[in-house]
């Protein structure tokens, strides 16, 4: 037992020594990566636009991918992560807030509808229902928390543009990257070096691979209606139930259409399809303290109480 508890704290030390390192070179990984989105769009615009067919069509739609990537890495660097305002009562000044974002950068609204709104504790929808989260007190800040929160939002935009971003680089650049590795060879006209250019176009294929792949993963739990945690979790009570005979329900998943439509606030009272295409801020559909649900549940079916998983960081830091 003695062994254990000095493991667990070693661990939490170690945890601690990562998460400052990683937090004070942030601001290095951030230039880094504004600088090779730069330089990218640079070589882009300087080598492989020129050469693309329908100028006039496909040059607006290269500027609007970089402008959304540009800007949605902006808006995950500059909008604080959290609840909207951690000082106010949430639905209130939620609401408030909904109705003040008057900037250019936000999207408008659609047209006010009948319906009930999503922050207004339990109300039934259309095979939804609303049910405010079950709160604790933060170890951290002192402040009453949601214990769980589904379908967090998270800088899913920025992701996506990259992989759009990177795969136009690598579909249209293909013939030119080989003309700047000499398998092809044409007389280099271009500012842009050609072992800059195979550099960048190597990257972006890297680059369109690796989070090619962690999006289709974010797109595959958005659609299951849970986020990376609640995946595991929610295996293990499916494990759970099928030894005791039951089925489990995930009372988060109201069905794929209806998880995007939440998650992308696309739904009733919501935002048009355009915030998907053009880079303006929206706000999620809930304030954080109530979760839309399968009609008829108020928690997941098919685990007891007792069951739930908990994070077991309280438990270890009291060892």
């Amino acid at each position: 037992m003695f062994c254990a508890q000095r493991v667990f704290r070693c661990f939490k030390t170690l945890e601690r020594w990562g998460n400052y390192i990683t937090g004070k070179a942030g601001p290095y990984f951030i230039a880094l990566a504004v600088g090779l989105i730069a330089l990218g769009t640079f070589c882009f615009f300087e080598v492989i636009a020129p050469t693309l067919s329908y100028p006039i069509i496909s040059i607006p739609i290269c500027i609007l991918i970089a402008l959304n990537l540009y800007m949605h890495y902006f808006y995950v660097i500059t909008v604080k992560p959290g609840f909207i305002d951690d000082s106010h009562s949430p639905s209130t000044h939620y609401n408030h807030r909904r109705s003040s974002s008057s900037s250019i950068l936000w999207a408008a609204k659609k047209s006010k509808s009948s319906k009930p709104k999503l922050t207004r504790g339990v109300n039934w929808t259309s095979g939804v229902k609303i049910t405010p989260a079950s709160t604790t007190v933060c170890r951290k800040c002192q402040k009453v928390r949601p214990e769980y929160q589904n379908l967090t939002l998270q800088p899913f935009n920025s992701v996506a543009y990259l992989v759009i971003a990177t795969f136009s680089f690598c579909f249209t650049g293909y013939p030119i990257f080989f003309q700047s590795i000499g398998i092809v060879y044409h007389e280099w006209t271009h500012t842009t070096p050609e072992i800059a250019f195979a550099m960048m176009f190597i990257l972006c294929c890297v680059l369109c691979f690796a989070v090619g792949v962690m999006l289709t993963y974010h797109l595959y739990g958005i659609s299951n209606g849970e986020t990376s945690v609640e995946a595991q979790d929610n295996e293990e009570y499916r494990k759970n139930a099928k030894a005791r005979g039951e089925v489990f329900v995930n009372s988060y998943d109201v069905g794929t259409r209806k998880n995007f439509e939440f998650f992308f606030n696309l739904g009733d009272d919501g935002y048009s399809l355009t915030t998907l295409f053009f880079p303006l801020r929206i706000n999620p559909y809930t304030d954080g303290y109530s979760w839309a649900r399968k009609e008829g549940y108020e928690r997941h079916g098919g685990v007891r109480k007792g069951e739930e998983l908990t994070d077991g960081e309280d438990e270890d830091e009291g060892v």
